[in-house]
């Protein structure tokens, strides 16, 4: 009588979901957690567009800075200072990029040559792709030979470059694509986009999401980037006004001079704080570029107050005369501590808003 044997298939072929990699028997899955390789939103939209403005910052905006003071102050070292600073971007970028994706070394150091390569074919949006392409690469071959000081650079570079070579004049043409449309729109309609570009710069600069990469991705200039610049300030001047109750000076400098994403925790708990600042972006934005015609530069459209970077843009883009100052004062200050104080006020009499709300521990 024949006899029926079960055999469990996995005690043949030890696989994990099925999945075979170049190691034969690693699944795909623990193989891309080993080398911290995480495919998502998060990583790629918060974390690496996080660490590419920290880059952005310590090159081509302190480079701005410091060339507009050299050249007021007729000081050609500092000026000179500042125009190597924003010719070292796309290194900046690409090493900003791989230390936001947590790399290696070897990768750390050559995504300077990746983010260099994307930036010269493809702007600011090609360094950080390429950046991130090549910097991902790295990490997968990083320690796995017995040639890692050769194989792991080697790799890096030839998947950034690539990758700039491929897709990096392609990107930077369809974000100033994006960018051109926002800005005719802004001219076309400065009441309407005047208002919602204001308040959408102004939610991003607040979320994770890099509002200052991504006005340099896009090359927003002129009225749009005033309109940017007014909002992101709504934002960082509004939550330090109506949460100063809770956090005295230390909250309003921390917020109004650094950033507003501070509030974001208080934020995912209710929402309703930031109905303050979001309709004081509005008005800002509108009275920005309908009343005033406001302008601003790439380098400050998304910065808000942070470091006073988006009034220096907006000096850049407009000239220093007393009436600019003055339009500064109104529509990045005067405009959203009032707005955001009076609503705020309103809600904390409805019970909206209590106190507390918007504490930073």
């Amino acid at each position: 009588m024949a006899r029926h044997y079960k055999v469990k298939m996995s005690t043949v072929y030890p696989l994990h979901s099925n999945i075979l990699t170049w190691k034969g028997i690693t699944p795909l899955k623990a193989f891309l957690e080993r080398k911290d390789v995480k495919i998502s939103l998060t990583r790629y939209g918060v974390e690496a567009m996080g660490a590419m403005t920290l880059g952005l910052f310590a090159s081509l905006i302190i480079g701005l800075i410091l060339s507009e003071i050299g050249t007021r102050v007729r000081l050609d070292l500092i000026a000179d200072m500042g125009r190597m600073a924003m010719s070292a971007t796309g290194y900046a970028i690409g090493i900003a990029v791989a230390f936001g994706l947590k790399a290696p070394p070897l990768v750390l150091f050559a995504s300077a040559v990746t983010g260099f390569a994307g930036n010269y074919v493809g702007g600011p949006a090609g360094a950080f792709l390429a950046a991130l392409i090549g910097a991902e690469f790295g990490k997968l071959v990083s320690k796995e030979t017995k040639v890692d000081i050769l194989v792991t650079p080697i790799i890096t570079i030839f998947a950034g470059v690539l990758t700039a070579r491929l897709v990096g004049a392609p990107i930077d043409s369809l974000m100033r694509g994006a960018g051109g449309l926002i800005m005719w729109a802004t001219e076309l309609m400065p009441v309407l986009m005047g208002g919602i570009v204001a308040m959408v710069m102004g939610i991003i600069l607040t979320s994770p999401i890099s509002s200052a990469a991504i006005a340099i991705m896009l090359q927003l200039e002129g009225l749009a980037a005033g309109a940017a610049v007014a909002g992101t300030a709504a934002n960082m001047v509004g939550f330090a006004i109506i949460s100063y109750r809770e956090n005295k000076i230390g909250g309003l400098i921390s917020q109004g001079l650094g950033t507003s994403m501070l509030q974001l925790p208080n934020i995912m708990k209710n929402p309703r704080i930031w109905i303050p600042p979001i309709i004081a972006s509005i008005v800002a934005g509108i009275v920005s570029a309908a009343v005033f015609g406001m302008e601003s530069i790439p380098a400050g459209a998304g910065m808000g107050t942070s470091g006073l970077v988006g009034q220096f843009g907006t000096l850049t883009a407009m000239g220093y005369s007393v009436a600019v100052f003055a339009q500064i004062g109104i529509v990045h200050f005067i405009i959203p501590a009032v707005i955001s104080l009076l609503v705020c006020e309103y809600m904390r009499k409805k019970e909206w808003i209590r106190f507390g709300d918007m504490s930073l521990q």
